[in-house]
């Protein structure tokens, strides 16, 4: 294969915004992702027992921790250095692994040459690979290295998943702790003995199911999506920081994709910072002058009593706001998870159709609100809760340390001693806190081992799956003659349709639908081979989306389209996707006509053909409702689609459905009569109906494998059977769908 590409240009919202818009992203970021930062305050001096408390001086020396820590790690680290290192926009762990996988070369996923053309490295890309250094030798020479990224892109993957279930829980009930201390002042009797009793029952008692409350009314808020959430949440954080006037996490570089990081970095600087700083300095203070009162170390109890009640109310909503960063960035890893092969298939909605990577994922939500539950009620004491959180965070962010030192050095291709230098003094302050929270093991961070153990299996099975599965299609396949030349001479006859033959390798004919045309010796009319491309960046530009190819001579109409999106794109769950791909390849036909090359190439030459216009060059849509008895298949919001597996429970009532026809342009005359014939034989095609062909793989193991390939293969078949069917994330129609079952001997 020898595509014909012009360099891609992948852009991002943000890249044109102006002062309007950043001040509007710094009020939303606000909401969402300093919420967790604002919230810290109620948990960070209370996760401290009061016997450690010896003199007054503890509390200045942990103000004192507490201010370096806000400084070198969240000001130095993440503000000024990690924030420069986004991925066109885009942060978190793995996009710092997907840098690596395009200027490193450590993907593990295995391609053929002519893939790796599709797919990422066209001359004059801008993300060319560049000239080989000797560390990017090295690196790309030994395997293991490429294991070792991974394995760090996985680890802080789910340790930003475990942050995203015990920051919530943590932050929730320390503001219903202190919402039961507030009713415990109350007067309930005159004996003094019975208020007692009362007063201690509520502070036992209150506070779990307070916070399960809040918690589910929380994780229930997250489908209105990012944009309104921000704006919801952001006079909140505001009006509470105004009156705390008074630390972080992975949520502000994860988050980054939500918003721009001129936005971030300025609400960080000067608001975030100075106003945290002031609050924990007045709470230390407090704490060191009042040793002697009960719950000394709760910031509530540094509040005046005639402000208690109008603080207990704030804190509360404060409490939800702050979680709302971990759940968001929950989100974003794991949709960037998906696109890499490294997570089952989830429902993934798109809740802004103006701002790229603000998503919802609803299976996600619902299993870390349940997660949440357990936690708080588990375990319902703030310490406990704060030592597993504490072991989460700092975790994720020495994972991100080791992946940024790779980035300084191959990336930025800085001096190999500033990324030395980088990686140790950020990853031995950060080593060090690692050691301090594994010392608490026994006091609940177990929970997040287990949390890590169940998470990562699940990520490195699946990823680990997807790669065997490549592999056997990579060496099965067979040559496109065998279609083209060998078919006849089988009995093959061609019946009317379009058929759509979705397949993973961009080269060749898939093993499963030779062994489909063996056994059925027919296939559609014309026939497209699509595959869908994932490619290390965040987003595919629409005018370079589609690649258009043939397959075999002209008059056999077999086209191949391969479809590339980065990690942040929502191009799967379209509903109008087939009429986009029948619309690009009667684009090709109209372009190949000036590209006498395509004609002669074996294989096919394949022309980058982007998002066609509405009014379309080579085929016009007509749009056409028609009633439709029975379910309707294809909902038109986008972001109010069915649940994955489900169909909608309108029963078999009469419903208004969208059918898009073609016809050919008012200059139809003036083109080459055999693009016309062909153009129209496309139409003619798509009138008669439309069948997909998807491969069915059963995995099964060699005799003789080791235990550990056969634990990961049948995690994988397990989570493959239980996640959403590719038909539904394809918006097939049931009625129009064709599997062919296949045995893969890994």
């Amino acid at each position: 294969m020898d595509p014909q590409l012009s360099p891609i240009v992948f852009t991002h919202p943000f890249k044109s915004e102006t002062w309007k818009h950043t001040l509007l992203f710094s009020f939303q970021s606000l909401g969402v992702l300093y919420g967790q930062l604002s919230a810290a305050p109620l948990y960070v001096f209370g996760t401290v027992p009061p016997k450690d408390f010896v003199s007054d001086e503890t509390a200045y020396g942990l103000f004192s921790f507490i201010f370096w820590t806000m400084t070198i790690i969240s000001l130095l680290k993440y503000a000024l250095i990690v924030l420069r290192a986004d991925d066109d926009g885009e942060g978190g762990t793995f996009a710092l692994y997907s840098i690596l996988c395009r200027h490193a070369k450590v993907g593990l996923l295995p391609n053929d040459r002519s893939a790796n053309e599709v797919m990422n490295y066209e001359a004059g890309s801008p993300f060319k690979v560049k000239v080989e250094s000797r560390a990017r030798r090295a690196i790309a020479k030994h395997k293991s290295s490429h294991y070792l990224m991974l394995f760090l892109a996985l680890f802080g993957s789910c340790m930003a998943i475990g942050d995203g279930v015990l920051t919530p829980a943590l932050s929730v009930l320390s503001a219903s702790s202190g919402f039961g201390r507030s009713l415990s002042h109350i007067k309930f009797s005159s004996r003094e003995s019975e208020d007692k009793k009362i007063s201690k029952a509520l502070k036992e008692y209150v506070p779990v199911p307070v916070a399960c409350a809040i918690l589910v009314c929380l994780f229930m808020l997250q489908h209105y999506g990012t944009h309104k959430i921000g704006f919801i949440f952001a006079p909140i954080v505001i009006i509470w920081l105004l009156f705390i006037s008074g630390v972080g996490s992975e949520a502000m570089f994860a988050g980054l994709g939500h918003f721009s990081k001129k936005s971030i970095k300025i609400t960080f600087i000067c608001l975030i910072y100075p106003v945290l700083v002031l609050c924990y300095a007045g709470q230390a203070s407090y704490i060191s002058k009042n040793m002697h009162v009960e719950d000394f170390n709760h910031l509530g109890e540094s509040v005046p009593g005639h402000l208690r009640h109008v603080f207990v109310a704030l804190s509360l909503l404060a409490s939800a706001v702050g979680s709302q960063a971990t759940i968001t960035a929950s989100f974003s890893i794991i949709n960037q998870c998906l696109a890499l092969d490294c997570f089952p298939r989830v429902k993934v909605i798109h809740t802004s159709d103006k701002i790229h990577g603000q998503v919802y994922i609803p299976d996600i939500n619902w299993l870390l609100m349940v997660l949440c539950l357990s936690v708080t009620i588990g375990f319902h004491d703030i310490m406990k809760i704060g030592s597993v959180t504490g072991l989460a965070v700092v975790s994720g962010m020495l994972v991100t340390t080791c992946l940024m030192s790779l980035v300084i050095a191959l990336y930025w291709e800085k001096n190999l001693l500033e990324s030395v230098c980088f990686l140790i003094f950020f990853g031995f302050v950060e080593a060090l806190y690692v050691s301090a929270c594994l010392l608490n093991i026994h006091k609940g961070a177990w929970y997040l081992v287990v949390l890590f153990v169940l998470s990562f299996t699940v990520m490195l099975a699946w990823h680990y799956g997807t790669m065997k599965k490549y592999e056997f299609d990579l060496q099965n396949k067979v040559p496109t003659e065998w279609l083209t030349d060998f078919s006849p001479g089988l009995g093959v006859s061609r019946v009317p349709g379009i058929g759509f033959i979705y397949t993973d390798i961009v080269t060749g004919i898939p093993a499963f639908f030779s062994h489909f045309i063996t056994n059925l010796p027919a296939f559609h009319q014309v026939l497209i081979f699509v595959s869908f491309k994932s490619l290390p960046v965040p987003y595919v530009h629409p005018s370079r989306r589609y690649l258009i190819g043939r397959v075999g001579p002209r008059e056999y109409k077999i086209y191949r389209c391969v479809v590339r999106y980065g990690y942040r794109d929502h191009i799967r769950d379209t509903d109008d996707f087939e009429e986009q791909i029948i619309r690009s390849i009667g684009e090709f036909i109209s372009l190949e006509e000036n590209d006498f090359e395509s004609l002669t190439s074996p294989e096919g030459r394949m022309i980058v053909v982007g998002k066609p216009s509405i009014e379309g060059n080579a085929l016009v849509p007509l749009d056409e409702t028609q009633l439709h008895h029975g379910p309707e298949i294809f909902p038109n919001d986008e972001n109010q689609r069915s649940p994955p597996g489900e169909i909608s429970e309108r029963g078999c009532h009469p419903v208004k459905i969208k059918k898009v026809r073609f016809m050919l342009p008012p200059e139809s005359p003036n083109m080459r009569v055999s693009v016309r014939e062909e153009l129209q034989e496309l139409i003619d095609a798509r009138e008669s109906g439309t069948a997909y062909v998807l491969g069915q793989s059963h995995l099964v193991v060699r005799d003789g494998s080791n235990f550990l390939k056969r634990f990961l293969i049948m995690t994988y078949t397990f989570c493959d059977k239980n996640c959403r069917e590719p038909p539904v994330a394809l918006k097939i129609p049931h009625a129009a769908l064709v599997e062919v079952g296949m045995v893969y001997t890994i």
